[in-house]
């Protein structure tokens, strides 16, 4: 829910409407961070919808204690921010970020049995 509140309504070229699982991609190669979950996600053939794949990817990361991590890399850049999100979103204030991290390195000790 938190990354799809407030999310810009952004298209791809033929039309299909991006979410947050294309932020997490273009977050993710920004920092040039190869990142194993994109690649899983993309390889299961089963996933049609953008909101399904980022489903998935929140999935592997929260499996392989990842989450905090790969989004707070998605999180460093304030224009690419500003580029997704509208004001209300907590990703562009400062400390419901910083809340929003800390609880999320926080389930990094919590062990996940999720199907992928």
């Amino acid at each position: 829910y938190l990354c799809q509140f407030d999310l810009k309504e952004k298209r791809s070229f033929f039309g299909q409407r991006k979410d947050y699982w294309d932020f997490l991609c273009q977050g993710l190669a920004r920092c040039r961070q190869e990142h194993e979950g994109i690649h899983f996600v993309t390889s299961l053939d089963k996933l049609k919808t953008p909101v399904g794949r980022g489903r998935a990817f929140l999935r592997y990361c929260l499996v392989h204690r990842q989450l905090a991590e790969s989004l707070q890399l998605c999180l460093l850049d304030p224009e690419s921010l500003c580029e997704w999100y509208y004001a209300r979103s907590p990703f562009l204030s400062p400390k419901r970020r910083a809340e929003i991290l800390g609880s999320l390195y926080e389930l990094d000790c919590v062990t996940f049995h999720l199907a992928l």
